[in-house]
């Protein structure tokens, strides 16, 4: 059995990486594929109150257990499966059950700030740096944050001055130059998706 391939997509909060992982897999329908988010990977905070959860940088390196997604994904390298844990973002911490994810031909790991982890970096086949204009990002993130995790508009603004914007400038922009391709305008860059696609086949065959 080949090595599965590993593809990194990165970007800012709200760029279309998700949707970039989607159009992927939409393009190589007959390949087994599993995606890791790194959202998955945030730290369990069950031992601080719910006041000290509120504080959470999700946009700082520190805010994950980048050692546990290295090991899992090493694990799903080398053929086994693993239990990839799952975050309640309404109650900051880490929900009790894990899923189960089993290793495939491809595997999609996304995540904001995986360019910013060397041990991450190296793991990868191809590196996709998915590139959104600010404002288009933000007002994605509003969307998301108030429909998907319980926050209000006000709080969704505040987090994004405070923490996710000069993380953005700090951990995220600088490191696109590692990213082996640059998509603008995230999913529907269509021409890009077509090289990536054909990427992966060559790797495949």
């Amino acid at each position: 059995m080949k090595k599965p391939i590993l593809i990194g997509v990165t970007g800012g909060t709200g760029s279309g990486k998700s949707t970039v992982a989607r159009q992927i897999f939409k393009q190589l329908p007959n390949q087994n594929i599993a995606t890791i988010p790194q959202d998955a990977y945030y730290k369990n905070q069950d031992h601080l109150p719910m006041e000290e959860r509120i504080q959470t940088n999700y946009d700082h390196p520190m805010s994950f257990e980048t050692d546990l997604l290295v090991k899992h994904l090493k694990s799903l390298l080398s053929g086994e499966s693993i239990q990839m844990p799952q975050y309640d973002f309404e109650r900051h911490t880490r929900k009790s059950e894990t899923l189960l994810v089993e290793t495939r031909d491809i595997i999609i790991l996304e995540g904001i700030l995986l360019f910013n982890e060397p041990k991450l970096r190296e793991l990868m086949n191809i590196k996709i740096f998915v590139d959104t204009d600010a404002d288009i990002r933000v007002i994605r993130r509003i969307k998301r944050d108030i429909r998907d995790r319980g926050r209000t508009l006000e709080s969704v603004i505040d987090q994004y001055m405070n923490t996710v914007r000069p993380a953005h400038l700090q951990f995220v922009e600088p490191n696109k130059k590692y990213a082996d391709i640059i998509i603008p305008e995230g999913g529907k860059n269509m021409v890009a998706i077509d090289i990536i696609v054909t990427k992966i086949k060559s790797i495949l065959t």
